[in-house]
């Protein structure tokens, strides 16, 4: 049956189970009753039993007949007054010396069979007969013709003057079958109607349950079918937990349809990105290639434009591969870091490549459990980033920090350029975003710069966001876990750094 249920539908299945459920329970609850009917009709029979065969003994004893068949006599007449039938109680009492008294003689007798009774049947009487008399003291349940099962107790009695008498009781058993016959045709048709209900019910239950199943189901199947618009709607009225699955479903579809959005747009940037380099190459070579006898000033004139985007493509290409590698397990490397002494090597690194005012704050003293290089190049893309939106000479570029509790640093990049506008904080790290579509892509970079910075933030499991610094340009905080102090107070002086070499780029600028 279950292999059936499996290969039919959920309303069915849910029917057939629950159908099977309360047939199972209908079945241990008639078991239970039936045998509780019979057994407590049954103690109803003993108790009966017990009460007239002690009657019985009573009168024999307070009779103090003196002899054998006085006692017998005194048997007699009060069995007489009990007559035996199918419904009343079988009374007999075995008088040592003086035989037999009983409200049933045929049970007792043995002999040749009546006109009416075979040979037969008259040797099963006589077996019975002996039974009845050879059994021991107690209860029993023999099996009589024309009654059926008879309830008996014996009980034997040793009066005065040495007299011995058994006597016993015994009752048909019919009321015990008519009881229980009765439990089993009521469980019988209240069983019926109950499974019929319960097939009904289950399957209407089932078919309101299974309603949003379905309507995701064909949501499924549109999707499938590469349609990502639909949306499970009009499921608050459901349980909870459909709710809830339901409001799942349609996130992970919002979510499916930004990651291709976001997929065919980053394939055309990137494409885009390649095109330009390619196409102002191809046409210095045909620039250079109609030239018959071109000079050499020409010549080195068009390798240094061919070398810059070629550098300019493997620059793009390595950011790519940078981002592609962020979601790998092995993109991070780890090992502890001394934080001040690595902020103070890059720091002297990156004042040397433009002339701004540059100033290292205050940076907590500890060691911070990161990847170097990636740290490193996070670092140095928001500094190169700063420097891209800052004017020469006179633009401020700021790097600080602090630590927070939780074992979390903040490394901090703040500028005094244009800044990041409200709407554009959390797009600015997108990849091939750029706050300013007008810039052209010799200043402004691909805009993976911050992007690379988020991959990395992300993989060491922290965060990066975009602000407003005090001198209302851009503030950008990177907060990493694993960090550990070895002081209460951070270490570090604020000094400034002027350089007077050309700018040139430590990173790819974003905005």
């Amino acid at each position: 049956m279950s292999g059936r249920l499996a290969s039919a539908g959920l309303r069915w299945r849910l029917a057939g189970w629950f159908t099977l459920v309360t047939l199972l329970s209908t079945a241990i609850v008639f078991v239970a009753v039936y045998r509780g009917t019979g057994a407590q009709v049954r103690g109803q029979i003993d108790r009966e039993l017990a009460g007239d065969s002690a009657e019985l003994a009573h009168n024999l004893t307070t009779a103090r007949a003196p002899t054998p068949h006085q006692l017998a006599a005194v048997a007699n007449a009060y069995i007489r007054g009990q007559p035996f039938g199918a419904s009343s109680t079988l009374l007999f009492a075995l008088v040592a010396g003086a035989g037999t008294s009983t409200n049933q003689p045929e049970f007792f007798r043995s002999g040749q069979p009546d006109e009416e009774e075979s040979a037969f049947e008259q040797r099963r009487e006589n077996q019975l007969s002996a039974h009845l008399l050879s059994a021991p003291d107690g209860y029993r349940t023999l099996a009589l013709p024309d009654v059926g099962d008879l309830r008996l107790l014996k009980r034997t009695l040793l009066l005065s003057r040495g007299l011995r008498v058994t006597v016993g009781a015994g009752e048909p058993l019919a009321p015990v079958r008519v009881a229980q016959r009765g439990v089993a045709r009521t469980f019988l048709l209240a069983g019926v109607l109950a499974l019929a209900t319960a097939l009904l019910a289950s399957y209407l239950v089932g078919t309101r349950v299974s309603r949003p199943l379905r309507k995701m189901a064909a949501v499924a199947t549109r999707v499938d079918a590469g349609d990502l618009h639909p949306r499970i709607r009009d499921v608050g009225r459901q349980g909870g937990e459909v709710k809830v699955l339901a409001d799942a479903f349609n996130h992970m579809l919002d979510r499916l349809t930004a990651a291709f959005a976001g997929q065919r747009e980053f394939v055309a940037d990137a494409s885009h990105e390649l095109r330009t380099p390619l196409t102002v190459i191809r046409g210095q070579l045909e620039v250079l290639a109609a030239q018959p006898d071109p000079s050499r000033e020409e010549v080195r004139r068009v390798e240094a434009l061919v070398r810059a985007e070629i550098a300019r493509m493997s620059r793009l290409v390595d950011d790519l591969l940078l981002l592609a590698k962020s979601e790998q397990t092995e993109f991070l490397r780890e090992e502890p870091i001394n934080l001040p002494q690595l902020v103070n090597e890059l720091w002297q690194g990156t004042t040397v490549t433009a002339s701004r005012r540059f100033e290292l704050g205050e940076v907590p003293d500890g060691t911070l459990r990161a990847d170097p290089d990636r740290l490193v190049q996070a670092l140095r893309n928001l500094l190169a980033n700063a420097i891209d939106h800052t004017a020469q000479g006179s633009g401020l570029v700021r790097l600080s920090g602090r630590a927070l509790p939780g074992a979390r640093v903040q490394l901090v990049v703040e500028d005094d350029g244009p800044g990041v506008p409200a709407g554009e904080r959390e797009r600015v790290f997108d990849r091939f975003h750029r706050t300013d579509a007008a810039r052209d892509r010799a200043s402004g970079g691909a805009g993976l710069g911050l992007a690379i910075v988020r991959a990395v933030a992300l993989a060491h499991g922290g965060s990066v966001s975009a602000g407003v610094s005090p001198e209302g340009g851009a503030r950008f905080v990177l907060e990493l876990p694993g960090f550990s102090a070895r002081s209460d107070t951070p270490r570090g002086s604020p000094r400034a750094a002027h350089a007077d070499p050309p700018v040139t780029h430590a990173g790819q600028g974003a905005r």
